[in-house]
């Protein structure tokens, strides 16, 4: 009976014996797939086993401190700089200039985006390492720790660019060296002088200062390029000054032609003045582009002028011609000013002077000048007998021939205009 129980006993633990190994074979698995589960975020799988040489080595992907651990955050009090109570901190500065997105003359200002990186130690996040590497972060520690309070003077508007995320980075080295970079758009005041415009070079200054009362300055010089302004401004100008010169060649008669033209020409001056004018901010002293524009203006509007006062003399002429019986009494001299300009004065028929009797009185003096003229010597050869012409007898000549101005206006207008352009431009450019 004890054999039996003995031998029942033996088959139950046989029998029990390869499940008991079965479960003692997968529990160290299950415990070692436990503790890659922590970090999973390393797993390098390769046919779905793990890395295990690759996890050791990528210190960036397995278990570390926290930052704030490793960094001693809560160890100091930042919102005091380093080494408070002593000497200042130097903090290096340097600007990378992203690009210069606008330039505005009405405002005066400047636009732009760009770096701004500092550079500082603090020895209170300084760090053990054995690779002597530096540590890089986000914004998010930036708010926990002491940076420097560098603000831009002059600054209108800026911002620190946030797309994707904020454009802030901040690598710490291990013996507490710092570089706090940010990517900024920043529009600055700039105190631009126009005397020369648009001839002109600007200096503008973006200006960084810290409560420590050191003021940085970044100049910009800042030249104009000319060609676009010519287009616009210069060359139209030019046109419509040469155009008004074309009334000079137009018959003075033909009132309605040259009345229309030297209008058009000063109201297209007059929009090209205000056009200019509107573009540029109110400043209380001349510009080049205005000494320039107002010039022009005076040649066109001169130009009016001067067909007024041929109007004026060629109607005293002809009204003279008409007294002294020059002009047939049946023309009529308003018909003359308004006609269309194919009208000349060899049209006109003029009649000779009648010849006076002769009388005794007019004999006498006929004789005692014929003999006055032989009485005279006759002049030697090689001189030369000149009059001299008073400015009135010449005012009044001109006067009396008006066509003339026209003649002189051809010649006299270009070449003032042309000295005009030579005095500006060696002036100003």
């Amino acid at each position: 009976m004890n054999l039996v129980l003995l031998v029942f006993r033996l088959m139950c633990l046989a029998w029990l014996w390869p499940v008991t190994l079965h479960n003692s074979s997968h529990q160290p698995n299950k415990r070692r797939h436990k503790d890659v589960y922590v970090g999973e975020n390393s797993k390098n799988q390769h046919g779905g086993r793990i890395d295990f040489k690759m996890k050791r080595s990528d210190s960036t992907k397995s278990l570390l401190i926290k930052s704030e651990q490793l960094l001693r955050i809560e160890d100091h009090d930042f919102a005091m700089r380093p080494g408070f109570g002593g000497a200042a901190i130097p903090v290096g500065i340097d600007v990378q200039v992203e690009s210069i997105d606008s330039i505005s003359e009405v405002n005066m200002d400047f636009t732009m985006t760009l770096y701004l990186r500092h550079y500082w130690q603090d020895d209170r996040l300084a760090f053990p390492s054995s690779s002597k590497k530096s540590r890089t972060f986000d914004a998010r520690l930036v708010k926990k720790i002491w940076v420097p309070d560098v603000f831009f003077v002059h600054s209108k508007r800026s911002f620190i660019h946030d797309t994707t995320m904020e454009n802030i980075m901040l690598r710490v080295y291990p013996d507490g060296n710092i570089l706090y970079s940010v990517r900024i758009t920043v529009t600055a005041l700039c105190a631009m002088d126009f005397s020369s415009f648009p001839l002109d070079t600007q200096k503008c200054s973006l200006e960084l200062e810290s409560c420590w009362y050191n003021r940085l300055y970044i100049n910009f010089i800042l030249r104009r390029h000319i060609f676009f302004f010519m287009l616009q401004t210069y060359f139209p100008t030019m046109l419509m000054v040469m155009l008004s010169w074309v009334s000079f060649w137009i018959d003075r008669r033909a009132v309605p032609a040259r009345v229309s033209l030297g209008i058009t020409t000063v109201l297209t001056m007059s929009t090209i003045i205000t056009g200019v004018s509107a573009s540029m901010p109110q400043v209380s002293y001349v510009k080049a582009v205005d000494i320039y524009l107002w010039a022009s203006f005076l040649f066109v509007f001169l130009s009016v002028i001067e067909y007024a006062a041929v109007n004026y003399f060629t109607t005293v002429e002809e009204m003279k011609k008409l007294k002294g019986g020059k002009i047939p009494a049946d023309f009529n001299a308003t018909q003359t000013m308004a006609f269309d300009g194919c009208y000349h004065d060899n049209d006109i028929d003029l009649t000779p002077f009648p010849e006076l009797p002769s009388t005794p009185n007019t004999e006498r003096s006929r004789t005692a000048t014929s003999r006055n003229s032989a009485a005279e010597p006759p002049p030697t050869e090689g001189t030369r007998l000149r009059r001299k012409k008073s400015i009135k007898h010449n005012l009044s000549f001109i006067m009396s021939n008006s066509y003339m101005i026209d003649s002189y206006s051809r010649v006299v207008f270009p070449m003032t205009y042309l000295m005009f352009n030579i005095i500006y431009w060696s002036l100003y450019s």
